[in-house]
């Protein structure tokens, strides 16, 4: 549990350094972004449609096999 905890906070920090120090840059030609969020917002957007279709498809079939019992 206690690796698990310390997993999820080390990414929220690399996340959250990362975000930082991009806003902390001034805009300009030679400023270039650590991440390009954008391209984050899609991916995630994209996860979060898959795990829910996944989750539907498995609930559905949990559903369907109770009505049939």
């Amino acid at each position: 549990m206690r690796f698990a905890l310390g997993l999820i906070v080390g990414v929220l920090i690399t996340i959250a350094a990362a975000y930082l120090r991009d806003a902390a840059q001034p805009t300009g030609a030679e400023a270039r972004p650590m991440v390009n969020w954008d391209v984050v917002d899609h991916s995630v957007h994209d996860l979060s449609e898959t795990v829910r279709d996944q989750w539907a498809r498995l609930v559905g079939g949990v559903r369907r096999a109770e009505k049939n019992i």
